[in-house]
């Protein structure tokens, strides 16, 4: 998908799934260097607040990426920045809702402002926050 900025309107919207399994939380950790035993090791995690192990916020806000740089805007996108905030964990084998909302437009600069979600399954709110974009030519 690539959209161009003249075709981007405020309120336009996009969403997508994703499943959040072990195995991407091992990846991740194996990517980024992060073996927090909260996300890594099960025995260490049941004994937490949160009863197993979870998933790594910036495992979850690393999907806005995806949203902006495959659908809105696609492959014209160049990230400027990304406001969020991890409201909730969210335990592994869990499918979430990522969604992106068009908030604003500054036409000298080609940029859009986009609202950022993901959701569990329950629709519950684990990481929101704000995106700018800048839509390339």
């Amino acid at each position: 998908m690539a959209l161009n900025y003249e075709d981007i309107k405020i309120g336009d919207q996009f969403s997508f799934e994703h499943f959040i399994d072990e195995d991407s939380v091992n990846k991740f950790a194996s990517l980024t260097g992060d073996f927090n035993p909260l996300h890594i090791n099960q025995k260490y995690a049941e004994k937490t607040e949160f009863g197993g192990r979870i998933s790594h916020g910036m495992l979850l806000a690393s999907l806005f990426s995806t949203l902006v740089g495959m659908h809105l805007p696609g492959e014209r996108a160049l990230y400027v920045s990304q406001d969020s905030r991890f409201r909730s964990p969210l335990p592994l084998n869990t499918k979430v809702k990522v969604e992106g909302k068009v908030i604003a437009k500054f036409d000298a600069l080609n940029m859009i402002e986009l609202q950022t979600f993901i959701k569990d399954e329950k629709e519950k709110i684990i990481v929101d926050g704000v995106a700018r974009v800048k839509v390339r030519q």
